[in-house]
């Protein structure tokens, strides 16, 4: 009798997902970092300057220490799957240079900044079908170049659809929580209107606990109403009662959490003023729908800021 052995075919090798992360801030460098710690995902940073290693605390009294390419000229970048940019709205300028030298025929970009602007900012370098708007729901601190604390695990909400999909995958082997919803615009405003509430603690030069101050926790309101109206009025689900909800949360918060507009302020950086409140102003505007709030909070920023 003849024994016949099997066949083994030669294992197909596993191609890893290319993904280049631009700008590794609070935001970014956490994201990277849970990116990092997956075999099935290539990872780089582009930055300004070099980063030796990734070291974030993240909840669960767990800390993440990883070391991964980094680039700083953006002509040496190759193209990749995925770009998220996740730079400050005002440095849209800077991370389209590197977008230009990644971006391939099938790259995806995920936009994962402050404001409702999201598809606007990157308009013409990248084909709206392979554009995805990121809402991020994430508390995490910088603390030095390369090192980050990450308060709580969070959430990133994104437009329901296959892109959405592919880039939940990203973070599948994380426990950070990808969310496709079918009205994305009344997520990215409800974001806005805690953001936009989020500017007192700039003005004062406080943290999250400033809420504990009535007159402070009554101006918060004042500026999450005018952020709701003007939402409402260019399409968003939402109702007065989200004003109260801002202010739930910021009590509820830690009192020491700096917020990210407050930590360019303490740290002489610029401000994310018009994507947080000055957006508010302008569709405001537009649409006839009084913001005197959000203009004096605009008005003290800019002035300060001044030299």
């Amino acid at each position: 009798m003849t024994v016949t052995q099997p066949v083994t075919q030669p294992s197909t090798p596993v191609v890893a997902t290319r993904i280049a992360v631009i700008g590794p801030g609070a935001i970014g460098g956490t994201l990277a970092a849970w990116l990092a710690e997956s075999a099935t995902l290539d990872v780089v940073l582009c930055a300004r300057s070099a980063i030796e290693r990734l070291i974030v605390d993240v909840p669960g009294d767990r800390t993440i220490d990883v070391s991964l390419p980094v680039l700083v000229d953006p002509a040496r970048a190759r193209s990749v799957d995925w770009i998220l940019a996740v730079t400050k709205t005002y440095d849209v300028e800077g991370a389209s240079r590197w977008v230009e030298r990644l971006l391939g025929p099938s790259t995806c970009l995920a936009v994962v900044q402050n404001g409702v602007e999201h598809m606007e900012r990157f308009a013409g370098l990248v084909p709206p079908e392979r554009t995805l708007p990121v809402v991020v729901d994430l508390s995490a601190e910088r603390r030095a170049p390369g090192r980050m604390r990450q308060r709580r695990i969070g959430e990133l909400i994104v437009p329901a659809g296959a892109l959405g999909r592919g880039f939940a995958s990203l973070f599948a082997a994380t426990p950070l929580c990808v969310s496709p919803v079918d009205d994305f615009m009344t997520a990215a405003w409800r974001k806005l209107v805690l953001n936009s509430a989020g500017v007192v603690q700039a003005l004062t030069g406080k943290p999250a606990g400033v809420v504990r101050n009535h007159r402070a926790a009554g101006l918060m309101h004042g500026i999450a109403l005018e952020s709701i109206r003007v939402g409402r009025a260019v399409g968003a689900d939402l109702e007065d009662a989200v004003a109260d909800e801002v202010l739930t949360r910021f009590r509820a918060s830690n009192p020491d959490a700096t917020n990210s507009v407050l930590a360019d302020r303490l740290a002489g950086r610029p401000l994310e003023i018009d994507a947080r409140n000055g957006v508010v102003v302008r569709l405001g505007a537009v649409h006839g729908v009084a913001t005197p709030l959000n203009a004096m909070a605009v008005a003290i920023l800019e002035a300060a800021a001044e030299p």
